[in-house]
C-alpha cells in the first residue's frame, strides 16, 4: 500500500510577515508517530509543505492530513485533490476534531482527538475492506507506543530535528486553549513510561532535544524521574513549562542538571483579572519575577509567552508588557492576539455574544483581530500587537535587557541569542532556501551550553551548575 502523509502550509507562508525560519524548525513528528504503524511492506512518504514543494502527480492508495486551523483552506484544497485522483483521504487534527461536520465534506474519514488508539483500528478496517467514516479518541494511552518513523524524517531541512514529545495534553483547562477541545471524551493529560521516554531521547542523535510536550513539568513525580534519567545522557534541550512549574522547589534543579536551557513560560498577562477571566489559575498569585530570575540563576533562558486583548486590556497593554519583559532580562518573547479558537469555551462564550466578526480561519493567527475587543479598536489592537514586537527586538531593547546580566559573558550570550534569532532574516533566509538550516544546529548548541555557564557576578555563585561540575 502506497501513504502519503501531508502536512500543509500554514496561511503564515503566504503573508508578507512570514517567518522562514519559524517553519523550518521542527518536523511532523505527529505523521512520524502514526507511521510507525504501517506495515513494513507499506510505501509511505512525509511530506511538510513548509520546507519542501509537494509533489501532486503522484497515486498514493491513502492520503493521511494533519490540519491546524491556518492551514484548513489549504488542507481541503489538498484533499480535494487527491480525492478526485482516487485516494482514500483521511483528515485529522486539531481543526478537525474543533469542527468535524465541516472537514467532513473533504475526506472519507475523520479523526477527532488524539490518532494512537484511533488510527491502528483505522488501519485493520482500511484493510479488512470496511472502513468507518469517523473515529473518536476515547482510550488515551500511550503504552506500547512503536518506535517513531525518524527514518522518513528529512533532517537536514530542520533546524531541530531532534524534536520529542513524551506527554500529551496539559493537566491545566484554560479557557482560550486550543488544545482542551481535542482532548475531550477523555484523560486531557497522560504520559509515556519513563523508560519508553529515555529510550525514545537515546536513539536520538547528537546533543540537542526539543520537547514539544504542552507542559513538560505537568506530571512532578514523571518529570522527576525523567530528568533522574536524563542526568547522564549529555544532552541540551529545550522545553515549555508553567510559572507554577518554575516556582516548584527541586523539580527544576533536576531539569537544569539533566541538560535545561531555555524554557518557554506562557506569561500570557501581567493582569490578574484577565488571569481570572481565561481561568489560567495556575499563574494567579505567581510571583512571575521570581520566576525569571529563578530561572536565570540556574543558566535557562527564557521565552516569554504574552496575550493582548482580554477584556481587561486597554491600550496600555503593550508598552507595560514591553517594558516589564525587558526589564526582566528575558531574551526571547512572543506575542499573540487573542483568538477564539472553535472548539474552546472563550469561542463559544463571544460567539454567543455575538463578538466574532470572522469566520475566515486564515485570519486565526494569533496576528489579526476576529471579535469585537472591549476596551481596544481592532486596528488598535494589531498596530499595537506589531508595535510591541519592533519594540521588544529592537537593538536598544536587547541591550537594555542584556544589561540586567551580571557579566559580560552573560550580556553577549543574551545579545547573541536575542539578536540573531530576529536581526538575521536575511542569513536565515538564505540558509533555507540551501537546504543548510541544520548546519547551524552547532551554533545554537554552542550557545545553549554558553547559557548553561554560571556566571559569577553580582550575585556570586548559582546553584546548579553543570558547567562547574565539569
Amino acid at each position: 500500500m502506497k501513504v502519503k502523509m501531508i502536512l500543509p502550509a500554514l496561511t503564515e507562508a503566504k503573508s508578507p510577515f512570514f517567518r522562514p525560519i519559524k517553519y523550518s524548525l521542527f518536523p511532523p513528528l505527529g505523521l512520524a508517530t502514526l507511521a510507525a504503524y504501517l506495515d513494513e511492506t507499506d510505501e509511505v512518504t512525509i511530506q511538510d509543505e513548509h520546507v519542501e514543494t509537494l509533489d501532486l502527480n503522484d497515486e498514493p492508495d491513502l492520503v493521511v492530513i494533519q490540519v491546524y486551523i491556518t492551514s484548513a483552506n489549504r488542507a481541503y484544497e489538498l484533499a480535494d485533490h487527491y480525492r478526485a485522483r482516487g485516494a482514500y483521504v483521511t483528515l485529522g487534527g486539531l481543526h478537525v476534531t474543533s469542527l468535524p461536520e465541516e472537514a467532513a465534506a473533504h475526506a472519507d474519514t475523520l479523526f477527532l482527538g488524539p490518532g494512537e488508539e484511533t488510527w491502528p483500528r483505522f488501519l485493520a478496517d482500511f484493510r479488512a475492506g470496511h472502513p468507518g467514516k469517523r473515529y473518536t479518541s476515547t482510550v488515551r494511552t500511550l503504552a506500547g507506543l512503536p518506535p517513531i518513523r525518524r527514518d522518513l524524517i528529512k533532517r537536514h531541512l530542520y533546524l531541530v530535528p531532534n524534536s520529542i514529545v513524551v506527554s500529551r495534553g496539559c493537566p491545566h483547562v484554560c479557557d482560550f486553549c486550543y488544545k482542551e477541545a481535542f482532548f475531550e471524551g477523555g484523560k486531557s493529560y497522560y504520559t509515556q513510561s519513563v523508560d519508553d521516554a529515555l529510550a525514545e531521547i537515546d536513539r536520538l542523535p547528537g546533543r540537542h532535544l526539543y520537547f514539544l510536550d504542552d507542559h513538560l513539568f505537568g506530571d512532578a513525580r514523571f518529570a522527576g524521574a525523567l530528568f533522574d534519567g536524563m542526568a547522564g545522557m549529555g544532552r541540551l534541550w529545550q522545553a515549555a513549562g508553567t510559572v507554577q512549574s518554575v516556582l516548584k522547589p527541586g523539580l527544576l534543579e533536576k531539569a537544569v542538571q539533566a541538560g535545561l536551557r531555555s524554557l518557554f513560560v506562557g506569561f500570557e498577562t501581567l493582569n490578574p483579572q484577565s488571569l481570572l477571566e481565561q481561568r489560567k489559575h495556575q499563574n494567579l498569585h505567581r510571583d512571575y519575577g521570581a520566576a525569571v530570575r529563578r530561572l536565570h540563576d540556574l543558566g535557562v533562558m527564557v521565552n516569554g509567552s504574552f496575550v493582548f486583548g482580554m477584556d481587561h486590556d486597554d491600550e496600555s497593554v503593550f508598552e507595560r508588557t514591553v517594558a516589564w519583559a525587558i526589564e526582566q532580562g528575558i531574551e526571547t518573547a512572543t506575542f499573540h492576539i487573542l483568538t477564539p479558537y472553535p472548539g474552546t469555551a472563550l469561542y463559544t462564550r463571544m460567539q454567543a455574544a455575538g463578538r466574532l466578526t470572522s469566520h475566515n480561519w486564515d485570519l486565526y493567527d494569533t496576528r489579526h483581530v476576529v471579535y469585537r475587543p472591549m476596551q481596544i479598536r481592532a486596528e488598535v489592537l494589531e498596530e499595537g500587537y506589531w508595535r510591541a514586537y519592533r519594540e521588544f527586538y529592537r537593538w536598544g531593547s536587547i541591550w537594555q535587557g542584556a544589561s540586567t546580566k551580571p557579566t559580560l559573558a552573560g550580556r553577549l550570550r543574551h545579545v547573541g541569542y536575542a539578536g540573531g534569532w530576529k536581526k538575521l532574516e536575511p542569513m536565515w533566509d538564505w540558509v533555507i532556501r540551501a537546504r543548510r538550516v541544520n548546519q547551524l544546529l552547532p551554533m545554537l548548541e554552542t550557545l545553549l551550553a554558553e547559557f548553561g555557564r554560571q556566571d559569577v557576578g553580582e550575585r556570586g555563585p548559582q546553584l546548579g551548575a553543570p558547567g562547574r561540575r565539569r
